[in-house]
This record gives C-alpha cells, structure tokens and sequence, in this order.
C-alpha cells in the first residue's frame, strides 16, 4: 500500500491555499443556494469492497444488506444521486471463491449502482470468465484507458458518460492500472492499457470542450499515491497535480481511509478533492456537490450494525441459495492457531512469516536444496483467530489461484528483489533471504509463488531464475494438506527483514 503520510502532512496548507484559489477556478459559476436541492448531486461511492457480501467478521462492519439500507434511505431524501463503484467488488470471500463474481454482480445490480469499473482483481479468473459476469451487468460499465476492441470484453465499456442535472451537466470518466506487474499474465489477454496522462487530456477535453460539462469526475482503481515507488506508476495525487479540469477523484486500489475529502492542487492552481472508503465495504462515501458553487463535502457513513432491523427481505431470499456451500466449509476445522493473538497483516508479522515459512516447507517438498521463500502480502486477504481455523479461512487467507514454485536464481537478482521488497513494505521472506547475506554470484534456490516468479508485484527480477518445479495443486489446496500433517500453528511476531 503505498505510503501517503507525506500528504496528510501538508493537507491543511493545501485547503488554505485552495480556499483562496476556488474563487478564480470557479468564476464561470453561478451563486445559488447551497441548501438548493436542485443544484446539488449526491455521489454514493464504494471501492475494494472485496466480496464482503456478509459483514467483515474482524470488524463487525459491511455488509450488502446493510448497505442497501444506506443507499435507499439516502436516494429516498435526495432527487440528484449517483451511485458508482470504483472496482475490486471481488475476490476476498468464499462468494467469490465458489460462484466467481456472479453474487457481487447481483449486489451491485440489486442496489442499482449507476457506474463500476474494472479492479485488478476483476480480472482474476481471465477475461472470458469476467465477461460471463459482466454480460448480467446492469450499471454502465466504465473505462477511458483500457483498449478492449480485441478482447472478449469488446464493445462492453464505454469511455465516459454525461449526466443531466436541471442546468448542470456532469462528466464522468474512468482510470484504470496498467494491468504489466500487478495482473496475472494471461488474465488480461487482448487488453491494451493506454498512457494515462494523454487518455485524461483528450477526455477532458471532450468533456469541458465538446460537451460543455461543468463539472467532472474522475472514478479510478489506481491507488492513493505513488510519490516514488517506480518510473511510470501514477496514483491519484499525480493524476490531480499534473493536469487541470477534474474536480472530484473517487478512488481505489489502496485501500485508503479517507474520512473527509482530500485537497490537491491541480497544475493551473484549482483544487481537486480526492475520496475513497477504505475497503471491505465497511463505510459508504458520500460526497455531495454544490454544482452551482462547486463546494463539496465529503463523509464516511459506518455500515453497521445499526441497519440490521431494516434489512430488504428480498435480497435476503436473493442470498439464500448461495450461502448452503459457505456455510459447508466454514463449519470444516482443519487447523488451530495458538495463542492470544489474532494473525492478520496489520498486527505484527505472525501471518506473513507463516505464509513464507509454508512455501519453503512446501517448495522443499517439490525440489532439494530450497533455502528459502518469498511470500506477497497482497495474496494474503484475511484474519485468523485464535482456536479452530475453518476449511473456508484457509481459502479466504489464500484464495488466488497460485501454485507454488521453485526457482534457480542468482545472487544479484535476489538482491534486487529484496530492494524492491523492502520498498514495498509488504512482503514477507524466510531463511537466507532474511539475513540479507547474499553472494551476487551464487545461485539461490527458493521457493515462492508463480505470480512474483512471472513479475506479479513489479517483482522483475524473479522473471530471470530458471524454474525448478511447480506443485500441481493451487496454494490454498497445498496448504490444506499441510495443515493434515503439521495442524497446529504457532505464531512467530519477528520482523525478519528490515
């Protein structure tokens, strides 16, 4: 996740200055009322909610019913409502695992969503399988940088949309990332990402020029921020500060917490606000706009218990065939963690110690000589707590389908990839890749899996090893059987490498 701490920082000078500065970006608008129902738009947004059909159990918050409740009671009390979902509806939950996207497709169709868009994670299963799910898509389907025309998804998207409200008219365009070293290859066949830079110039353009829009919104699955982190990579603070004419950014992909709008400035000065919800459906964004002023506040609305005694009945009997395979699987034990102490990324280094420690057990098994792994935090999706852990947990922790492998790799190439590990700060490793005492002229075998082995996570220097072995089974299945022989996990907190 990258690291905005640095923006946070300066965020009150930047709404300083951008109290200032509003005025002269706004000079074409008229002085309204605020209060004035007519001129002012309600965007619902939601991002990364991750398959989360159920409330998250760690957090107690989410959940689809609960959010229909939010979304109806907020259009019941405005007339001008947009509803939009910034991608990675999937992949995180058993719904996922088992019925491939078909459920969130039926949530976000059931809560009438206007707009979605594309995450990295909708392309998970490859994209004939996405196009099976988004053949059933009610909302209009987004996306300004993706070239589909030689793809199964061909004529299925469109580049931006124009909204009416009374003398307002709204743009709403879309960015997605560049699917080179974040999807698995093979996942996004005949997909051509377009440059960013020069796909917002022309939209813009289109919009403000040729369709007279005086107010646009840019909904994106390309993250927060990415100050430094590589040559090419874009978030949502560089798509504010290097070009002019969006007003409004609803974001994704990092997962960020933003609890009221973030104010950057754009490259003539005006300010462009930034929103995004977190993940796993725990909040709903709800930004409203003064379209006459261009005044815009931002809220988060905890999606809690609190909406259950208003659940919609009908969705509820919409769920109910899906959730007898679920419920299967969660009620399977095949393991017990000890100790106190839940196991998740965000506490301590317990889960993804586990998880490198399981591919060089695993890796050892496939070939001789495995003296260590490399684990991506990303592939790990949830918690464990302490006591039993379900057949269902272990797929949910570990639900991509990945396969274990092992690699020949030089000295020098893993060296760089620790670099890029460590810059990332959410990778895990086990034995002489933690000591960091690596020969740049020896060869290395280690284990990890076949996504970082193909360049998944930007991790490049693993595509130069020679492949050793590859396990026949999917990750999730192979730590399955683990767990028959080794069922009792022990944490270990140590952070191995600094």
């Amino acid at each position: 996740m990258p690291n905005f701490a640095p923006y946070m920082k300066i965020k009150g000078i930047l709404i300083i200055l951008a109290s200032f500065l509003v005025a002269g970006c706004s000079l074409s608008k008229t002085t309204a009322p605020e209060n004035d129902a007519d001129n002012t738009l309600v965007v619902i947004h939601t991002n990364d909610t991750h398959s989360h059909i159920d409330p998250n159990p760690s957090s107690g918050l989410g959940g689809a019913l609960r959010r229909k409740v939010l979304i109806d009671s907020i259009r019941s009390a405005n007339p001008n409502v947009l509803v939009i979902d910034a991608g990675d509806a999937v992949q995180g939950t058993l719904f996922y695992h088992l019925y491939k996207g078909e459920v969130e497709q039926l949530i976000l169709n059931e809560l009438d969503y206007d707009i979605q868009i594309l995450g990295n994670h909708e392309f998970d299963n490859g994209v004939k399988a996405l196009k099976h799910v988004l053949d059933e898509a009610e909302p209009t389907l987004l996306s300004s940088n993706y070239d589909f025309s030689e793809s199964e998804l061909a004529d299925m998207f469109v580049p931006y949309v124009i909204k009416q409200y009374g003398n307002h008219r709204v743009g709403v365009f879309a960015l997605n990332i560049d699917p080179n070293g974040m999807i698995a290859e093979g996942n996004y066949d005949g997909i051509k990402f377009l440059p960013w830079k020069e796909t917002v110039n022309q939209t813009i353009d289109i919009l403000r020029n040729k369709n007279q829009c005086d107010f646009v919104i840019a909904v994106t699955h390309i993250g927060f921020s990415y100050p430094d982190e590589s040559v090419g990579l874009f978030g949502d603070v560089q798509v504010a500060e290097q070009t002019q004419g969006i007003d409004l950014i609803i974001g994704a992909h990092s997962h960020t917490k933003l609890d009221t709008a973030f104010v950057v400035l754009n490259a003539v000065g005006c300010p462009v606000n930034i929103v995004q919800t977190g993940r796993n459906g725990e909040y709903l964004g709800v930004t409203s706009i003064n379209l006459s002023t261009d005044k815009i506040s931002e809220k988060l609305i905890a999606v809690d218990s609190s909406l259950d005694g208003r659940r919609d009945q009908q969705l509820m009997q919409s769920l109910e065939p899906y959730r007898a395979g679920i419920d299967s699987l969660y009620n399977n034990e095949v393991a017990t963690l000890s100790g106190g102490e839940p196991m998740n990324k965000s506490n301590g280094y317990a889960l993804q110690n586990f998880t490198a420690d399981f591919l060089s057990s695993r890796g050892s098994e496939l070939a001789n000589g495995v003296v260590g792994a490399i684990a991506n935090s990303g592939s790990l999706r949830t918690t464990w707590a302490p006591g039993g852990i379900s057949e269902g947990a272990v797929i949910d922790m570990m639900p991509f389908h990945n396969k274990v492998v092992v690699l020949d790799i030089k000295g020098s190439d893993l060296l760089e990839a620790r670099e890029i590990m460590k810059y990332r700060k959410d990778h895990s490793v086990s034995g002489v890749i933690a000591s960091g005492n690596i020969n740049p002229n020896k060869i290395y075998r280690i284990a990890t899996v076949d996504y970082l082995a193909n360049g998944g996570d930007y991790m490049t220097p693993l595509t130069r090893a020679k492949h050793v072995a590859e396990s026949d089974n999917l990750v999730f299945e192979d730590l399955l059987s683990h767990f028959k022989k080794n069922p009792v996990i022990v944490p270990d907190t140590i952070q191995r490498m600094k």
